[in-house]
């Protein structure tokens, strides 16, 4: 398992750099992306702990890719790191025992820090929104 020491960044500017300028520097269609994702933040949050504690898999393999997806598109890379982490265990589990007891067991240890994860990267996005265009 991936822990909150990995060496990625909690947020790679480089990213959000990236979907500026594929938004042709349009900084309202750019603030409302990053927004929306803030905004969907805890509803991918709680859909996954859903699908883990509930031990449904194909539940669980839809939140956990929801997750990193949205969060390698805005730069999230610790985050993406630890859904990605999870994802494979998913797998792995589901492969080797019955997901009803694997699902809630992952849940159990992978949640909280995917959460505190999660909280942390908002706060630096919210503080990137707050800085003026042009500043990484």
């Amino acid at each position: 398992m991936t822990d909150d020491g990995d060496v990625r960044p909690l947020l790679d500017k480089t990213v959000l750099a990236r979907l500026r300028a594929d938004l042709d520097d349009d900084e309202g269609v750019w603030r409302v992306f990053v927004q929306d994702f803030i905004a969907h933040l805890p509803h991918r949050l709680q859909r996954l702990r859903l699908a883990l504690t509930t031990g449904d898999l194909p539940g669980s393999i839809d939140a956990v890719l929801s997750l990193k997806t949205s969060s390698q598109m805005v730069g999230a890379e610790r985050l993406a790191s630890l859904a990605l982490d999870l994802e494979l265990n998913i797998r792995e589990e589901s492969r080797n025992s019955d997901p009803a007891i694997a699902l809630p067991r992952l849940a159990a240890d992978h949640l909280r820090g995917i959460k505190q994860c999660a909280q942390r990267t908002t706060n630096l996005l919210q503080a990137h929104l707050q800085e003026r265009p042009g500043r990484n």
